[in-house]
């Protein structure tokens, strides 16, 4: 068994691709292995700013022998058409044929055997092939070939057992002919780069491990996780040695070790005179522009010093890279003071008036159009929402989007809402509107913290709600992976703010009286249509958010097929106890007897070209079981209707557990297709009306068995 080594080293890869660029790598590789017969043991794939590699070891060193059989034409067919078989399979003559028989006649059967080819000749081509197969968010030419790769390719290594598999095969310059911007470079070579500051010159390379020791020796972290960790800790200890602690931040620890391949943490400082800016500003600089790290002291607030991670060890101990990082920081809190101060000259209320100048959308009106219906929506959601002010939620509303125009936010559109609730707080205006623009925005994701104060949850409803009906009136809506706007967001942030606050509210009234503030637009003319359409998206938002919490989306599409239900919270308790029910033994029996009636009358009212949705009979039920489950069926019906009314749903489904005994005996003791063409009508309607029943609860049809 033998080892397969693989690295591709080009330009550096961004940092938010590489992780998934090299499990796709493993992935079609070991997939192209497993269809060209080659079993593997394990496979292990790492990446660096310039490097994907991919080790395979337990390869054999050559594809199984492969025994083909092949049915030719009958005895005593035309000489041509047993010519072409013979030469097909590889054969001289119809000796080396076996002759069966099948159905009457006798026919020629060849056995081809296909000796395998060796490991070292397949595999050129199927690293190429898994190359051409890999896919990036975004790649690039380069030269004037025509080849696309996230970045200009370096080399290639690729090393099988002790032996470089040769580039001379025919099939592989077959290959590189028909590619012919693949450069002479690029052919699979037993070498590799170290660190390109650090290590200049080729490292030979003969196998994994010393591939892994060599590229060590040559300033190079193969791993990505024993990047972050020497990171983490180094920052830590320089933290610590200040009587400071790391600022918490796994998605910036994670890009960072993807901008390096020899992490050295190194200390910096930041200008006392710039610590009186908004911490969220202070982090946004150092985060989202610099990539470096913020320290914090025993109370958690932000202290003047930083951490950078350089790609090089220095000859100076860093003294240089801190001074020019620090340089370029200066430069930057530089400008983010100018806005600041700028920013605070005028108040936020009186920059409202330029949203008349920000297009929202071609064909939704500007910000300030916008922000008119989020204030007339909000103010009528406050009603639902328990404590929340109406003049609050005006104010908040009013100027919610008014830092948009802010010098600040134009710099740094990461604040937008952070910085709007420190102009307000600076403008006196009182704390549940401040609070209510900077939360707005929220919850982003699934990750992000849902607002609960009742102005917060009216504006951000608000906000969400006119951008789903508006983009809804105008057909911009999601398609497949694509969802430019945002709406699938939207619509989860809508569901979390009404679930996680316990908002009684209707979303089809809410969805018309929102597309009846557009003015002039499709979203006033197709009312309901468009309410419809919103909450069907709602309903497989809604499956996504549950399932995440561990309920099955069959049952919400089972609760939503009743139609007329767009109060999640009355909906998610429905869900929920139809969950209960179905996981107690009457539940589940009962689901079994429901799609026994459906598909017994299905298959009847096909036979028979009629419907039996009537109403059964009384006078011919014949056996007591009949009698029984009619009255069984119309008590469950007349005791929902006041338990439906009174939300008491755990009430709804013992009622209809009682329904499970009556059912069980009705199907072991009456047959339903009898001699008697009335009574089976009879019997047939009275199965009907079992799904008729269980739908006063759900759409038992929609639930997976």
């Amino acid at each position: 068994m033998a080892e397969l080594l693989l690295e591709i080293l080009s330009e550096e890869i961004p940092a938010r691709m590489q992780a998934r660029a090299a499990a796709d790598l493993k992935r079609l590789v070991t997939a192209a292995l497993e269809e060209a017969h080659l079993g593997f043991e394990t496979a292990e794939s790492y990446v660096t700013p310039r490097r994907l590699t991919l080790v395979v070891d337990g390869l054999p060193p050559a594809q199984p022998d492969v025994t083909e059989e092949r049915k030719g034409p009958r005895v005593g067919a035309p000489e041509k058409a047993i010519e072409g078989f013979l030469r097909s399979a590889g054969l001289d003559s119809v000796e080396q044929c076996e002759v069966r028989e099948i159905k009457g006649n006798e026919f020629y059967f060849a056995t081809i055997k296909k000796p395998g080819e060796a490991a070292a000749t397949v595999l050129p081509g199927l690293i190429l092939g898994a190359m051409d197969a890999l896919s990036w968010p975004k790649s690039m030419r380069w030269g004037t070939g025509t080849r696309r790769w996230v970045r200009p390719l370096h080399q290639i290594l690729a090393v099988f057992g002790d032996k470089l598999p040769d580039p001379s095969q025919a099939h592989v310059k077959l290959l590189l002919a028909a590619d012919s911007d693949l450069p002479e470079h690029l052919l699979f070579r037993a070498s590799t780069v170290g660190h390109r500051f650090m290590s200049p010159g080729e490292i030979d390379v003969s196998s994994f491990g010393d591939y892994r020791r060599k590229l060590r020796a040559a300033r190079v972290m193969l791993d990505p996780a024993e990047r972050r960790e020497v990171i983490r800790s180094g920052a830590g200890a320089l933290a610590a040695a200040e009587g400071l602690a790391l600022e918490e931040n796994d998605a910036l620890l994670g890009e960072v070790a993807g901008l390096v391949e020899w992490p050295v943490p190194l200390l910096g400082r930041i200008d006392d005179a710039y610590m009186g800016l908004p911490a969220e500003v202070l982090s946004t600089v150092m985060h989202a522009h610099q990539r470096y790290f913020a320290l914090v002291d025993g109370e958690g607030r932000l202290a003047p010093r930083f951490v950078v991670v350089a790609n090089i060890e220095a000859a100076d101990g860093g003294a240089a890279i801190v001074a020019g990082n620090e340089r370029v920081l200066r430069a930057r809190l530089a400008d983010a003071q100018f806005f600041w101060d700028q920013d605070r000259r005028g108040s936020l209320a009186s920059r409202a008036p330029s949203l008349k100048n920000v297009v929202f959308h071609e064909k939704l009106g500007t910000l300030d159009e916008k922000v008119d219906r989020i204030q007339a929506l909000a103010a009528d959601l406050g009603a639902h929402i328990p404590d929340a002010d109406r003049d609050r939620i005006r104010s908040a509303a009013r100027l919610a989007k008014a830092d948009l125009t802010t010098g600040m936010v134009g710099e740094f559109p990461e604040l937008q809402g952070v910085m709007g609730r420190y102009y307000a707080l600076n403008d006196g205006e009182h704390t549940d509107v401040a609070q209510a623009i900077a939360e707005h925005y929220s919850p982003l994701g699934p990750n992000d913290r849902c607002p609960t104060a009742p102005v917060s949850v009216a504006i951000s409803l608000a906000d969400k709600i006119d951008t789903l009906v508006g983009f809804f009136a105008i057909e911009e809506r999601p398609t497949g992976s694509k969802d430019p706007y945002a709406l699938r967001r939207a619509a989860l942030g809508v569901i979390r703010l009404v679930l996680e606050n316990g908002l009684r509210l209707r979303l089809g009234p809410v969805f018309r009286a929102a597309g009846h503030l557009y003015a002039e637009t499709a979203a006033q003319s197709k009312g309901e249509l468009l309410a419809v359409g919103l909450l069907e998206f709602f309903a497989d938002r809604l499956k996504v958010h549950l399932r995440e919490r561990g309920t099955r989306h069959d049952l919400v599409s089972a609760v939503f097929a009743l139609g007329g239900e767009d109060d999640l919270v009355r909906l998610l308790a429905r869900v929920e106890a139809l969950a209960q029910f179905l996981g107690s033994d009457d539940g589940a029996n009962l689901l079994v007897a429901h799609n026994r009636a459906a598909n017994i009358v299905a298959i009847e009212e096909k036979k028979d070209g009629a419907s039996y949705d009537g109403v059964p009979d009384p006078r011919l039920f014949e056996a007591a079981e009949e009698r029984a489950l009619a009255e069984a069926l119309a008590d469950a019906v007349e005791r929902c209707g006041p338990l439906l009314e009174a939300e008491d749903f755990a009430g709804v489904m013992a009622a209809m557990a009682a329904l499970r005994q009556p059912v069980d005996a009705f199907f072991d003791t009456v047959t339903v297709n009898c001699d008697d063409p009335a009574l089976r009508e009879n019997r047939l309607k009275l199965l009907s009306r079992i799904p008729v029943t269980l739908g006063e609860v759900a759409d038992f049809s929609r639930i997976e068995g």
